[in-house]
């Protein structure tokens, strides 16, 4: 039987829509939602599933050995182990700016100006879900994503548990090379790596996602 975790708390949150103070308290929240998912599931095998920034959270989790060593497997669709900041500059100024103006929005491209699918019909559905935050983010947020991906860089080396990460080379928004960096330092004995020429961010949207989803579930299916 499969046990699929997932993180709580998204597009309903109460408070400033987009405003992440800290990833680390996603983090802390994903540790104690899969402790108590664990203690009501002896003996079941679990699995977790992390898209783009989620995807960065999972990893996250997985680098403590408490929890490594009980999931089964994660599934990891364009994860920000990598991205690319608007503007070069805001790298170094970020620190700075989260501090004085951390609610601050910046210009930043959305779904007009950076596409996340190739599917119309799909993004139309995407976009007219009242949970979906489609403005511009906020400067604090984008230092915290910019802050776990750093993290994670330095600590790929120490991922062990099994995993499949899929990314489309076209991806704008978070790195395909980064997960190709990621399957290549990664000490995980069990590993797969696939990467879609020319599919963008949001996989599950793409024309392709049918055949996308199978190969998530064969893998999936091959280790229960």
């Amino acid at each position: 039987m499969l046990l699929g975790c997932f993180l709580v708390c998204h597009g309903g949150s109460d408070g400033l829509h987009a405003y992440v103070p800290s990833l680390d308290y996603a983090v802390t929240d994903m540790k104690l939602f899969l402790e108590k998912v664990l203690a009501e599931n002896p003996g079941l095998p679990c699995f977790c599933f992390g898209h783009s920034t989620g995807a960065a959270i999972v990893l996250k989790v997985m680098l403590d050995p408490k929890f490594e060593s009980r999931i089964d497997g994660v599934v990891l669709t364009s994860p920000a182990v990598g991205v690319q900041p608007t503007h070069p500059i805001f790298v170094v100024i970020a620190p700075l700016l989260s501090f004085l103006l951390p609610r601050y929005q910046i210009s930043a491209a959305n779904k007009k100006g950076m596409p996340v699918s190739r599917d119309p019909a799909a993004l139309v559905a995407k976009y007219s879900d009242p949970l979906v935050y489609t403005g511009s983010i906020r400067v604090r947020t984008g230092y915290e994503i910019l802050r776990i991906t750093s993290y994670l860089q330095q600590n790929l080396t120490k991922l062990r548990v099994p995993f499949f990460v899929l990314h489309g080379t076209a991806d704008t928004v978070t790195d395909p090379e980064a997960s190709q960096k990621l399957y290549d330092e990664a000490s995980s004995t069990d590993k797969t790596i696939k990467l879609f020429d020319g599919l963008l961010h949001d996989l599950l949207f793409e024309p392709e996602r049918e055949a996308i989803t199978k190969g998530i579930i064969e893998w999936l299916n091959r280790r229960i």
